[in-house]
């Protein structure tokens, strides 16, 4: 089963925050996406507000993160990021959802 982490943040006011977390999200996107079994490691940036940012993880399953904590890369993320932040990382984890059986019956209800 597909396992997703979606971080949202929020850079700091001024166009220079914004640019370095913009640049660093970049970088780690290139470097995470390469990690074994990641399926994915995708980088957003709000059309409305130019401070928010999403990351969207995935991986082939949860025990998968152990590629990604074991990177060396991600030791210098943090402490890079964090000091770019308005407030902390609002960081959520999730199962992809696949059909169940019966489900289609619901929906005819």
């Amino acid at each position: 089963m597909v396992y997703t982490i979606v971080v949202h943040m929020r850079a700091k006011p001024g166009a220079d925050n914004i640019a370095k977390l913009h640049a660093k999200l970049n970088e780690a996107s290139a470097i995470y996406s390469k990690d074994k079994e990641t399926i994915s490691w995708f980088v957003m940036q709000s059309v409305h507000d130019p401070q928010d940012f999403t990351i969207v993880e995935r991986y082939e399953n949860e025990g998968s993160q152990k590629y990604h904590l074991g990177n060396p890369y991600w030791k210098t993320f943090d402490p890079y990021v964090v000091p770019l932040l308005e407030k902390p990382m609002d960081l959520r984890r999730f199962e992809e959802l696949v059909p169940k059986e019966g489900e289609e019956a619901l929906l005819k209800q």
